[in-house]
């Protein structure tokens, strides 16, 4: 499969390019900033790289050309919540993105989202409940963004969308996770980075979480 990938030059976005590599995707990697990948990704012959951003809608239109799928790590920087943008940009991006993908009739998603994107599938959680409040309260135009990023996608009639979920992410390489939802008395507050990216490589196979926001967790 002839997959694009965004937000590939963050921890996630690496991680993600390297499984698709791993399970024989060819990839486009469409970055605002290449000069972050790294080598072994930049040197790869079965990777493409197409500089610009999300409002760029001619580079965003050429990385989308021949391609089956679309992959997306792209979210607020943990690092920079209170200091994320107000106006929901990454939300607009997606708008184009959208927008273009139904132009190119290219019709598979799937994003990482978070549990501020709710679901009708969600119970309450007390230790989610923390979580989601948290980020509400002390990093606000970052959660408007993500809840906008949710809405955003479920709106297209065009899209076949997977958004998966994901809770406070960890560096450990353990790639087992349980997807569920929030409250379900399965799913945790916890996922590594390498769990994200090998449960993306898979749904792109099995569609097993078609229009569909699974919440990811540790088992």
């Amino acid at each position: 499969m002839h997959v694009l990938v965004l937000g590939g030059t963050g921890p996630v976005g690496i991680l993600l390019i390297q499984e698709l590599l791993a399970a024989s995707h060819t990839v486009v990697v469409y970055a605002r900033s290449p000069g972050k990948l790294p080598e072994g990704i930049t040197t790869n012959p079965n990777v493409t790289i197409v500089k610009g951003d999300l409002m760029d809608r001619e580079a965003l239109g050429r990385a989308l050309e021949g391609v089956h799928a679309v992959v997306s790590a792209l979210g607020p920087a943990v690092g920079k919540g209170p200091l994320h943008p107000s106006g929901t940009p990454i939300a607009k991006g997606y708008a184009v993105l959208v927008e273009l993908m139904e132009k190119h009739n290219i019709k598979r998603l799937i994003a990482l989202g978070t549990a501020s994107m709710k679901d009708e599938h969600d119970k309450f959680d007390l230790q989610f409940w923390v979580l989601v409040n948290g980020v509400a309260t002390f990093a606000h135009s970052a959660y408007k963004d993500v809840v906008a990023i949710g809405e955003t996608i479920r709106r297209s009639s065009a899209l076949i969308y997977t958004i998966a979920r994901v809770p406070i992410l960890t560096n450990s390489k353990k790639k087992e996770c349980v997807a569920g939802y929030v409250g379900d008395g399965k799913t945790k507050p916890w996922l590594t980075r390498s769990a994200f990216a090998s449960f993306v490589v898979e749904e792109l196979g099995r569609n097993d979480w078609i229009q569909k926001a699974p919440l990811l967790s540790v088992p």
